[in-house]
């Protein structure tokens, strides 16, 4: 540890770097950078593990600021320590086009773990992480051989505390026992209200302790001694996540310190000037760094020598054993093995009908087979979603080898650790719940396309055909919104085959994908290069006929209930295309040429029909066109019962499409 003089003038240094930033953009949040400045520079300066000339060193230490309006002081140190982050940048604070936005962003900032902002997500991203470095170390490490072996560590406010997420997260962690993740929060008793008394009085200690979390206690915020013993107590805990509570005073130094006007405005330029006063900084100079500061905290030459000394033990792990250090290096590039489509069974007509739930459980359950770092489970619905991986262990306390994942009933939680584990890499993670319930785990999934994390949904029990759980179980208009978040792929099958497909998509895919599946059985079509093909574009031609009249568009179950409708309408010389569309967003990626082909042209009346509300269809059904859903709530009844009263049936579909025809 450097002496007292040089801490605290590289502590200084992050202040008034992030308080400069702050008053240049004249927009932000001082009080955080000004009072977590001391447990940062502790984290990052004497613990963690990383190399800024790599940012992506496999084995590095994960520091995450879930409390991410504190952005600036995590720019600061990203800076300080020699990442790619210009000083400019931060002189260009949240502005268009900069690597500084308001909140830290994954992907656009290098150094930046995981998105946050929204509170409660990135500490929930943690014990994903955490769950990834402890599956990943029960699998590949060996004696004398710890390839995977580093910590998460991540900087929680009250804010943080307060959702919750971070509730579902902690008590899934504890009951994990995840060793390996340490929690320093910025206990400054603040929020933008005023005070926390006036919504937060629990005790913070006590409720992490019944967690079964190791709690230490640092009084003063500015003590780095007493930082530093905190979290060697924490790294020393190896049975279970800690959270250090450390006693901080948001802006620290300033003539707001302590209220809540420190929170979320720049200082103002007199109460800048009086904090750099008093803290002993130039009163006068703008993003000062002293060359002290640079030298005391510049990490660039530790980092290359660490990350040399890993993969040192690399090159022995792979010459003693060989096989395991390919696959290792294959699942953190985010490879998949070579075979791995050969296992998606095919499914026949003749074997009848089958939900796309239970064909979904069919395909993971073989790809499983030679994906072994697909990981994950469900809320609590693992009979129901199909979720469960046969034959392989459970991610448990002791032993956390295991590919399936019991999340319990925290769907939002849920959420946040599959980004954790997507973003950590080395694995796939899929979780499962009712499409009603994305709703609960939605910022979650909005975060995912964001990042472009990728992580497998599967949504099932996917509309009114639900049937007697009524309708707070029965989705209505989930799948048009998640359709509405930019960077998801959305997609309804129709039948197994289809179903088997969306799999393929979903594993080969570059961000977050929602199957949403049936739980009434379907009719299967049989494989064939039409379906494989089809999928793959979003949208595709099932079944044509001479000189259509009509295009009857159709998701998931209301395709097969199309095709019956064709058949009738063709004995009465109504000639119909079926155009099954698992995914509006593969099918709009397509060519003009390619959609037109499949839709006809406008001169050609379109109907859709979907199991879900009707708006959002009208780009593909021009002036003349038509939409059947749903846009009401549904009802308990058996789901063939609501399907009919709701007009999702063969009758309504064909009176629908000749009253159109008859009014053109």
């Amino acid at each position: 540890m450097a002496d007292k003089n040089s801490s605290t003038t590289t502590i200084n240094t992050l202040r008034f770097l992030a308080a400069d930033a702050v008053e240049a953009a004249n927009s932000g949040h001082p009080g955080l950078p000004l009072g977590a400045a001391p447990m940062a520079y502790v984290v990052w300066k004497k613990f963690l593990k990383h190399n800024p000339s790599n940012p992506d060193w496999v084995d590095r230490d994960r520091f995450i600021l879930s409390a991410g309006h504190g952005s600036a002081l995590l720019y600061s140190m990203l800076y300080l320590a020699g990442y790619d982050l210009p000083l400019d940048e931060l002189k260009n604070f949240r502005q268009w086009g900069s690597k500084t936005p308001g909140h830290p962003e994954f992907g656009h900032t290098p150094g930046v773990e995981t998105t946050t902002g929204p509170l409660g997500q990135g500490f929930a991203n943690g014990v994903g992480m955490a769950m990834a470095e402890q599956f990943l170390a029960e699998r590949f490490n060996k004696d004398g051989y710890p390839i995977v072996d580093h910590h998460t560590y991540v900087l929680v406010s009250d804010g943080d505390l307060m959702e919750g997420i971070a509730s579902e997260a902690a008590s899934l962690a504890g009951h994990l026992g995840l060793g390996k993740l340490i929690y320093l929060y910025d206990d400054n008793r603040i929020t933008i209200d005023g005070s926390t008394d006036l919504a937060f009085s629990e005790d913070v200690e006590k409720r992490f302790v019944s967690y079964r979390w190791g709690v230490t206690k640092v009084t003063d915020g500015n003590d780095i001694k007493e930082i530093r013993a905190a979290i060697d107590t924490a790294r020393s805990d190896f049975d279970g996540p800690s959270l250090i509570m450390v006693r901080t005073e948001i802006g620290y130094g300033s003539p707001k310190q302590g209220t809540s006007s420190a929170h979320g405005e720049p200082l103002g330029t007199e109460a800048l000037r009086q904090t750099k006063e008093k803290l002993g900084w130039p009163v006068d100079a703008l993003f000062h760094v002293p060359d002290e500061a640079k030298t005391d905290f510049n990490a660039c030459t530790t980092g290359n020598d660490a990350e040399a000394e890993w993969n040192d033990l690399l090159e022995r792990y792979a010459a003693k054993f060989p096989e395991l250090s390919s696959e290792f290096k294959r699942m953190m590039a985010g490879e998949l093995p070579g075979n791995w489509e050969e296992e998606i069974p095919s499914f026949r007509e003749e074997d009848g009908p089958i939900a796309t739930r239970a064909s979904s459980g069919k395909v993971l359950n073989s790809v499983a087979e030679v994906i072994e770092n697909l990981v994950g489970g469900s809320a609590d619905l693992e009979p129901s979603n199909k979720t469960f991986q046969m034959g392989k262990p459970i991610f448990a306390r002791g032993d956390t080898s295991g590919q399936n994942i019991h999340f319990g009933v925290r769907e939002h939680a849920m959420g946040g650790i599959a980004n954790g584990l997507a973003l950590h890499g080395g694995v796939i993670p899929y979780v499962g719940t009712f499409l009603i319930f994305s709703d609960y785990m939605r910022p979650a999934i909005r975060l995912a396309a964001l990042m472009k994390s990728h992580v497998i949904y599967i949504f099932t029990h996917d509309s009114v055909g639900v049937g007697e759980d009524g309708p707070t179980h029965q989705p209505i208009e989930q799948m048009m919104s998640l359709r509405l978040i930019p960077g998801l792929t959305v997609i309804r099958p129709s039948d197994a085959n289809e179903t088997a497909e969306a799999w393929k998509l979903a594993l080969s895919a570059n961000g977050p994908v929602a199957l949403i599946l049936t739980r009434q059985k379907l009719p299967s079509f049989n494989a064939s290069s039409t379906i494989t093909d089809g999928c793959a574009k979003g949208g595709y031609i099932l079944s044509d006929a001479d000189e259509p009249q009509v295009v009857l568009i159709a998701t998931g179950s209301e395709v097969s209930l199309a095709l019956e409708a064709q058949k009738l309408l063709l004995q009465e010389q109504i000639h119909t295309r079926i155009v099954s569309m698992p995914s509006r967003e593969l099918f709009e990626q397509q060519s003009e040429d390619y959609r037109q082909k499949v839709l006809l042209t406008a001169a050609v009346p379109k109907v859709v029909i979907e199991a879900g509300v009707s708006a959002g269809w009208g780009s593909y059904l021009g002036d003349t066109g038509l939409a059947i859903g749903i846009d009401r709530f549904g009802a308990s009844a058996p789901g063939q019962t609501v399907m009919d009263e709701l007009g999702l049936n063969v009758s309504n579909l064909t009176e629908k499409v000749k009253e159109l025809l008859r009014n053109e």
